[in-house]
């Protein structure tokens, strides 16, 4: 914090106001967690002298105020699960419909809402950069853009292959159906990605934005798809009012894809040289859904379940995510 302070303190600080923006934000973090920390240290330090000078009867006081910062002290613990490198980062949310048509698109839709209902519960902003409706109902992918402290950190807990077992609405025989959804999470780099990427390599297409109709519906070719052709990696944007803007926000996720792709790579190769082996991949099963014949969500890799489907569904899954933490912590 005294370093970042230094540097807001010098000459010119404010000439890149993107970059200044950035180290602000991480003193304002800083100078929470700190704050936090400094109140709880107090109020131990004074329940232990009021212990001292209280009468029997009193001691009642001091015991709520030793629940409260019971559950503070839990907050703080939970707040060190989050120290990698990239965790406090902004990043993008993606939802994929596996095999299974109308079936899948639906349960992509029912993802998508339990996101925007947990970025509402965190106060993060967020908006969609690309959105592609299914056939018949539902949504063929979708793409958020997640501001707020530690967005990444959390929702990289997300990433992976999520299943659903239902009576199927769209079945008039009203049979159970198995339907998959995939969720890719991709850190917002808060740096300038020195990523070469030649013309040549890229495939891009122009199209009719979707929209709500009637008067907002745009008409022109302003939605834009690039296909990175060495890596098959495909980026759509259709949020922005015009093609260059949407082809910006598009060659700037490119890149962060492209980034985190390759720092993937090398940690792979250090595993292997280690000789570990990354047990949980995107396209990995991480948590089923089942709400027939009985009610459950269970997370597969940390093991937590819990019955109350509708609650989970309308977006508190941060009993999910605080396990799967837990889990890797002990782990490492």
């Amino acid at each position: 914090m005294q370093e970042l302070e230094k540097t807001v303190n010098q000459e010119g600080f404010w000439q890149n106001i993107e970059k200044a923006n950035l180290i602000n934000q991480e003193l304002s973090s800083l100078k929470k967690e700190i704050d936090d920390y400094k109140s709880i240290e107090e109020n131990v330090v004074d329940n232990l002298e009021l212990i001292n000078i209280v009468e029997d009867n009193d001691l009642k006081i001091i015991e709520n105020e030793a629940m409260a910062l019971e559950e503070k002290v839990k907050n703080l613990e939970f707040a060190c699960l989050l120290n990698e490198e990239y965790d406090k980062l902004n990043c993008y949310v993606e939802i994929h419909p596996g095999a299974g048509g109308t079936e899948s698109c639906d349960w992509a839709s029912m993802l998508s809402r339990m996101y925007q209902k947990f970025f509402e519960r965190m106060n993060y902003k967020y908006e969609i950069i690309d959105s592609q409706d299914g056939d018949e109902a539902g949504l063929k992918s979708i793409t958020f853009y997640v501001k707020g402290n530690y967005a990444y950190g959390y929702l990289k807990c997300e990433k992976g292959v999520h299943r659903l077992v239902r009576i199927s609405p769209f079945d008039s025989n009203k049979r159970r159906h198995t339907s998959f959804a995939s969720v890719l999470v991709t850190p917002e780099y808060n740096l300038d990605i020195n990523i070469e990427i030649k013309e040549s390599d890229l495939k891009i297409d122009v199209y009719h934005s979707s929209g709500a109709g009637g008067q907002s519906v745009n008409t022109s070719n302003s939605a834009v798809r690039i296909t990175h052709l060495p890596t098959k990696i495909v980026v759509t944007c259709q949020n922005e009012r015009s093609q260059m803007q949407n082809k910006e926000q598009a060659m700037k996720i490119l890149k962060n894809k492209l980034y985190e792709l390759e720092r993937q790579n090398k940690e792979k190769e250090i595993n292997n040289l280690k000789g570990e082996m990354d047990n949980i991949n995107f396209g990995s099963q991480i948590r089923s859904y089942i709400l027939e014949p009985y009610k459950l969500i269970k997370d597969n890799r940390s093991g937590f379940e819990t019955s109350n489907v509708g609650k989970v569904l309308d977006g508190d899954i941060f009993p999910l995510i605080e396990s799967v933490l837990k889990v890797g912590s002990q782990n490492e």
